[in-house]
């Protein structure tokens, strides 16, 4: 039964129920006041001058209307339970039969109800949801780019992203209004929520975009390169960075298919599914290489990550997560205790592209990660720029205090790994390592050390 009319039928029996003795027992106490004296042939209220007439004239009219009323109650109140009853059997039939979701929260953020329609709309049961943090379902940082449907949601509604329990993001039209109580005070929010009536309501740029994905998804049309990363003194290839590469048609570039499944706000799913790509892959992999993987904090929040991790031959340990900047992260703790679990269970986190994005050493600060990976941008010219020397420097004292690693990425030529290498980076990878690779028989060379020779061409000898 809805929790909706249960509430109100069991108020309206507590009201009663509150009520009902209080007035009975007064009721009760005065028809003894009569009675009792009369037994003992007393005149009853003597005491307080009321004439014998008066008084027996209430015994005979006071006593049949006391119980003519008692009796009413309790009728009353049985006719309310079998309303409330009928009352709340109705509404529960009507939230079962409807795919709207009725939904509230309070000012913590948590769920204090939630409708039968959970179920079809994100895969959770009513109980799953109330107690818990609106943020299972929508993100608050979407909120900020929600936009409004071009019909059939009234001012007030607005097209979001929502997380179903499988960890897909699918879109939902959102209605809702502020709560008070008697005296005003905010007490949360609550509204519906449905399937956007109609799609034809997006773009046909959008349309396009999401038939391109849906069939590109279906046919699984893409497949990983994986990147050498090199211990810089030894050559020693260490671990491998995976990169997705798509080969459906038309042909597009790694970044454009992301940005374009952003956009219709399908990125996350894409992410996951070149996530389950890359370590189906890397089975094939030399068993001493840890892979890094790109993910964007979105992503990191979805329940489906750790089933991912969970179901892949790899374990854990050999699983590093690299951090984009795809999207800003709203909510550091929230992140944190998404990635608390696998990262007790060994797998890693390292902030990508350090030196180049906005909030890259905010992540560090925030997440305390295992690796830190300084950005091209920094490592181009090295041999050249005392300004770059410095600030290499000044991150490998940084990330050494912190417990962290630290890659160069994108070295290119002898002489950038010259340099990092007299400053004392360990790690890195680039072209003058090695290159992205699709072949597994290029990967298989991995379980060799390769040193790049003065000519940029890899020379290789057996470990």
């Amino acid at each position: 039964m809805s929790p909706v009319p249960k509430a109100t039928s069991q108020s309206q029996t507590s009201a009663w129920g509150r009520w009902f003795l209080p007035v009975l027992s007064l009721w009760l106490a005065s028809a003894l006041s009569i009675l009792l004296p009369l037994l003992f042939g007393l005149v009853p209220w003597n005491g307080l001058g009321v004439p014998a007439q008066v008084s027996a004239l209430a015994s005979v009219l006071l006593v049949p209307v006391l119980l003519h009323a008692a009796g009413s109650l309790v009728r009353q109140q049985r006719r309310d339970r079998l309303e409330a009853s009928t009352t709340a059997r109705l509404m529960d039939a009507i939230l079962n039969a409807t795919n709207v979701w009725l939904w509230a929260v309070g000012t913590d953020g948590r769920f204090t109800f939630s409708s039968p329609a959970s179920r079809e709309l994100f895969g959770y049961e009513p109980s799953d949801l109330v107690g818990r943090p609106c943020s299972l379902i929508i993100d608050l940082s979407d909120l900020k780019t929600a936009r409004k449907p071009e019909a059939g949601a009234g001012p007030e509604g607005l097209i979001l992203p929502a997380r179903h329990r499988d960890g897909q993001r699918r879109s939902v039209e959102v209605v809702g209004w502020r709560r008070a109580d008697v005296e005003g005070r905010g007490t949360g929010f609550q509204g519906i929520a449905r399937p956007p009536a109609d799609f034809a309501v997006q773009r046909p740029a959008d349309q396009t975009i999401a038939a391109r994905l849906d069939r590109l998804i279906a046919t699984r049309a893409l497949i990983t390169a994986f990147q050498p990363i090199c211990h810089l003194g030894t050559g020693e290839v260490i671990g491998a960075e995976a990169l997705t590469r798509f080969v459906s048609s038309p042909g597009r570039s790694p970044d454009r298919w992301f940005d374009d499944a952003d956009s219709i706000r399908r990125g996350v799913e894409l992410e996951l599914l070149a996530l389950e790509t890359a370590l189906i892959a890397a089975a094939d992999l030399p068993d001493h290489l840890y892979i890094a993987v790109n993910l964007s904090p979105s992503a990191c929040l979805e329940l489906k990550l750790s089933d991912i991790v969970e179901k892949s031959s790899l374990t854990p340990q050999r699983i590093v997560v690299e951090l984009t900047e795809r999207t800003a992260v709203a909510d550091y703790v929230r992140l944190a205790a998404a990635l608390a679990p696998l990262r007790s269970a060994g797998l890693r986190i390292a902030i990508d592209d350090v030196g180049a994005g906005f909030s890259s050493m905010r992540h560090i600060l925030k997440l305390n990660p295992e690796l830190i990976k300084l950005d091209r941008a920094i490592i181009a010219g090295i041999d050249n720029d005392p300004k770059q020397s410095a600030l290499c420097t000044a991150m490998l004292g940084f990330s050494s205090q912190i417990g962290a690693d630290l890659i160069a990425e994108g070295i290119e030529t002898p002489a950038e790994l010259t340099a990092l290498t007299d400053l004392g980076v360990k790690t890195g990878q680039g072209y003058l390592l090695g290159r992205p690779s699709v072949l597994s028989a290029d990967w298989s060379h991995w379980r060799r050390r390769n040193r790049p020779s003065p000519s940029g061409d890899a020379e290789s000898y057996v470990t």
